[in-house]
């Protein structure tokens, strides 16, 4: 007859041993123990007739024993501790529990250590634990999340070599695979329902891994990339698993300049193997899209923890591929050294190569003329990464320890058709000469002599001309060039002058090989698409003056001086676009002017 006493230990003398939890007791009421087992200090008072009929592990330990020993055994680095084998107990006394997901784990560790195998009895411990996993864990994607997770805390030896943290990743790859075909389907339910819905319909047991740690995380998402699960999915469970391990991702929390030269606490260390770790299961297909924003989180993440080199590269291979997407927030990267600038130069500067390097590689690989049209992909992706680096160096520029070599590779790495106007260019220029008046005369030259003259509207040129931090030469160079354009526009001559300039040097010579002819058309080509936007850039101007024209003409209707006046001034200007048409229109208003005077 089966039955539980609870005893207190503190009556017992002091030979007889302790006993642990609920199961403390004499299991027969009517025999005496003959056998105490010693498990993580705890000890169990039991029957050895139950046991060795079960566990073949504790049979050869009581047959190898001699004299008084046979008594007394201890089970050493027992897997789950005492408490998974006082279920084990149970299930040799035939006492009733129940399996868990919390505790079949274990519950198969236990049985493996003590082995209790079909070769001492039908339906043993082993048999039952494995039935309980095939038909009820790996059935469904979160119970085998929370197998797995418990398989955390067992010696990885002995998991490994039951295999069922493999069986566990691979049940949640091969249901994620269900998921994702059912949610194909709902997802064409969802169509007219709000975009939250539509997010659920896709992957809900995202949420679930990040319960995981990040080596089991690790072996589930590639089992999901082996099994063709798709790319959106798994980019969802990596920035899940990101903003849940690594809190404060994006927010530079983690940032804080009197500890660059402590060492690293444990917590960061964890954080770093997390942040390679998810940076190495990126998805590589072309049609995955990771969202920029989590992409500069991590890669600030990298450069605060101390990332690996190529973990940080890949981070910026990534952003460069769609640097022209990127906001100026996203390059705002604090800088980590001492002594250094505020914001991280190095990084922006490495990216820049990358993108130039990308945009090179696709001219390369379009070996032939360009599509039909003013811009082409590639170099419009150049123009908007042109303004995004002359906002980014007007925001560091008042930094006083950024150095003018850092200040000036940004500048220089750009190519000059990256800019159609330098306005943008200038501005930044102007800021850090205010915030550096330290500078040589030597220095400003220098940092001067990068901004195209010629490319500056006549409102920037306006401004240079009386701007006292520039050098005399500049000055002059400005001045210059704004009576040329003035010249110019009265002649009506810059338009089709330059235009026939520009096509009578692209001609390919015949000296020259295919290639090199080819790239020198396309070199020619830019220079027109910039010459265009330049003519149209300089349209807009003469539109908007066009435009206080008509509104001086309605202010002053009744001065008819005045407007024939204005009028033949707009004329003139707008003549830069006309051809032979403009002298025409030019007599016409001389006409009208020695009318009016009559």
């Amino acid at each position: 007859m089966v039955s539980e006493t609870s005893l207190s230990s503190s009556k017992r003398s002091p030979a007889t041993p302790k006993f642990c939890n609920s199961f403390t007791t004499r299991i027969f009421a009517d025999v005496a123990g003959d056998i105490t087992i010693v498990v993580d200090g705890e000890s169990f008072l039991l029957h050895k007739f139950p046991l060795v009929t079960l566990s073949g592990k504790i049979r050869k330990m009581v047959a190898e024993a001699k004299g008084s020993n046979v008594s007394n055994l201890e089970l050493l680095n027992f897997p789950g501790g005492h408490q998974t084998f006082e279920l084990a107990m149970k299930f040799c006394y035939g006492m009733n529990f129940e399996i868990t997901t919390f505790n079949v784990a274990r519950l198969l560790c236990a049985a493996e250590y003590l082995e209790m195998t079909e070769e001492y009895r039908e339906q043993n411990l082993i048999s039952r634990a494995e039935i309980y996993l095939n038909e009820i864990v790996f059935q469904s994607l979160q119970k085998s999340v929370e197998v797995l997770s418990t398989c955390e805390m067992l010696p990885p030896d002995i998991v490994d070599e039951i295999e069922i943290s493999n069986g566990c990743v691979e049940a949640i790859a091969m249901n994620a695979c269900k998921e994702q075909l059912v949610s194909g389907l709902s997802k064409l339910d969802c169509d007219g329902e709000s975009r939250e819905l539509k997010e659920d319909c896709v992957a809900w047991w995202v949420e679930d891994l990040s319960v995981l740690s990040i080596d089991y995380f690790q072996r589930v998402i590639c089992a999901m990339g082996r099994m063709g699960v798709r790319s959106d999915s798994i980019i969802a469970s990596l920035m899940h698993y990101a903003q849940s391990s690594l809190k404060g991702i994006g927010k530079c929390q983690f940032w804080n300049p009197s500890r660059t030269n402590s060492s690293p606490t444990s917590v960061e260390k964890d954080q770093k193997i997390i942040v390679e770790t998810l940076v190495s299961l990126m998805p590589t297909d072309k049609s995955s899209s990771i969202p920029l924003t989590f992409l500069f989180g991590m890669l600030k993440m990298a450069i605060m923890l101390g990332a690996i080199i190529p973990c940080r590269l890949e981070l910026e291979r990534r952003i460069a591929l769609r640097l022209e997407m990127v906001s100026l927030d996203d390059l705002l990267i604090p800088s980590l050294q001492s002594g250094d600038s505020l914001f991280d130069v190095d990084t922006v500067h490495r990216l820049l190569v990358n993108f130039l390097q990308r945009v090179e590689e696709e001219e390369t690989e379009d070996y032939g003329y360009e599509s039909d049209g003013f811009c082409s992909s590639g170099h419009g992706s150049l123009l908007k990464v042109g303004q995004l680096i002359d906002a980014y160096l007007a925001e560091i520029a008042p930094d006083p320890y950024l150095s003018l070599q850092k200040f000036i590779a940004l500048i220089e790495i750009l190519p000059d058709y990256a800019r159609v106007i330098d306005d943008g260019f200038y501005r930044a220029v102007d800021i850090y000469l205010k915030a550096h008046p330290a500078l040589t005369e030597q220095e400003c030259k220098k940092l001067c002599k990068l901004i195209d003259c010629q490319k500056l509207s006549q409102e920037a040129s306006n401004h240079a001309a009386q701007n006292d931090r520039l050098p005399l030469q500049m000055v002059v160079q400005v001045l210059y060039f704004e009576q040329l354009r003035l010249k110019n526009a009265m002649s009506g001559s810059l338009g089709d002058g330059l235009l026939s300039q520009r096509i009578s040097s692209g001609v390919p010579s015949a000296a020259m090989s295919p290639r090199d002819n080819y790239a020198s058309l396309r070199r020619e080509n830019r220079e027109l698409k910039l010459e265009i936007s330049r003519m149209r850039v300089r349209l807009s101007e003469l539109e908007k003056e066009q435009m206080f024209m008509k509104q001086g003409m309605i202010d002053k209707a009744g001065n008819g001086r005045t407007f024939l006046t204005s009028l033949s001034k707009g004329i003139g200007r707008i003549a830069i676009f006309s051809g032979q048409g403009g002298g025409k229109r030019q007599k016409s208003a001389a006409e009208l002017r020695s009318n009016t005077t009559q």
